[in-house]
């Protein structure tokens, strides 16, 4: 039903967990992969589960770095002529941006905090106009972002990260209205706000090194109707829905994948 054989499909951010998983299941999908990263023994571990599954191209690329990923796109239009999906799953955080417990908002880095700001933000925006522009040519395709629990939700310590999304989500939004007022009714664009997933970020936040669930991993446990956390394939089907055919009259909306925690009020 989410067709995606032969779609091209640029994808930033796929060396972590989530995003890993997401790039096997869009291969299983036969699509034509351009995935972007900066870790290059990240990108040759990932290369390793994708072999022979599908038409893929890997660059070692700085999603904030906009002459790199112009250079990227030449390439893609020589070799594929085309681009049907963008994802920007890229994003992250960093311990000066977070608040933990015995500290303050007064202590607050502010180097950490921009920079994740600038990852989060500007690392969405920059390929959106980028590769955007190729979309907007065409008159059609998609672009998926990733947002966050965090946006509607206020939550304790992520400081950077929180306001990142959230400004990341309005952008979505713009960016929507921006490309069908102008470009035409053939281009989407959406996000996915995943819930709770374990990664290697969030890790130590949410388990104990026994396995365990630390209080912030059981307080999240419980404000989630289905009583655990989610597992990396299940946000795939929300985003083939959303780079597919399916989903052509969608675009400007955040779809959860949360297992309920931002439908439930916790009574």
């Amino acid at each position: 039903m989410f067709e995606l054989k032969d779609k091209v499909i640029v994808l930033t951010g796929a060396t972590g967990v989530l995003g890993s998983e997401l790039a096997l299941s869009l291969a299983k999908a036969n699509a034509k992969l351009v995935i972007l990263g900066r870790n290059e023994v990240l990108l040759d571990e990932l290369k390793k589960k994708l072999v022979h599954l599908t038409y893929v191209e890997y660059h070692v690329v700085n999603v904030l770095d906009r002459h790199e990923l112009e250079k990227v796109r030449t390439s893609i239009i020589q070799t594929l002529g085309q681009i049907d999906s963008l994802i920007n799953a890229v994003g992250g955080n960093l311990p000066g941006a977070v608040i933990p417990d015995d500290k303050n908002i007064f202590d607050l880095s502010e180097t950490d905090f921009d920079e994740v700001v600038e990852m989060n933000l500007k690392g969405t925006i920059l390929p959106s106009i980028v590769f955007g522009e190729i979309i907007a040519n065409q008159g059609k395709g998609s672009i998926v972002n990733y947002s966050s629990m965090t946006v509607d939700r206020v939550m304790t310590r992520v400081v950077g990260y929180s306001a990142a999304k959230a400004a990341m989500e309005n952008f979505t939004r713009w960016m929507a209205v921006e490309m069908a007022l102008k470009f035409g009714e053939g281009i989407r664009v959406n996000a996915i706000a995943p819930g709770f997933f374990i990664g290697r970020q969030n890790k130590k936040l949410l388990l104990n090194k026994d396995g365990s669930l630390t209080d912030r991993g059981k307080k999240i446990i419980q404000n989630t109707p289905m009583k655990r956390f989610g597992k990396p394939e299940e946000l795939s089907g929300a985003i083939h829905f959303l780079c597919s055919d399916s989903s052509k009259f969608i675009t400007g909306v955040v779809l959860p994948v949360d297992g309920g925690f931002s439908a439930f009020s916790g009574v």
